[in-house]
């Protein structure tokens, strides 16, 4: 069965439950890394100790994980009900294909390996 990683760029406040809604799923596993960047919101403009300054990289989380295809759509409709706010700097989902997956404790490929 094919598999597929989806990447989701999301406010770091969302984690929970973007979290939660995956594993209501029956989706197990997930990396999360701490991201920085922008998109179209471009930083904004803060003010220390009186001077103003840029910040062009905001604080976000990327959430990643492995599905089967079938379960893809479930996936990503989680995320997005979980992760909007309806405000700019919502983030972003990335859909790409996984060639192989390779369980290292027990050397299981495939579907059996996520």
């Amino acid at each position: 069965m094919a598999l597929k990683k989806i990447e989701a760029i999301i406010k770091p406040f969302k984690l929970e439950e973007v979290k939660e809604a995956l594993t209501e799923l029956g989706i197990q596993g997930l990396t999360v890394t701490e991201v920085k960047g922008f998109g179209r919101q471009k930083g904004h403009t803060e003010i220390y100790r009186g001077s103003e300054y840029t910040v062009d990289f905001l604080p976000k989380v990327k959430v990643e994980v492995v599905v089967t295809e079938d379960l893809m759509e479930k996936a990503i409709n989680a995320v997005v009900g979980a992760a909007k706010t309806g405000k700019i700097g919502d983030g972003k989902i990335f859909i790409s294909s996984i060639d192989e997956v390779v369980r290292i404790r027990t050397e299981e490929r495939g579907d059996n390996a996520v």
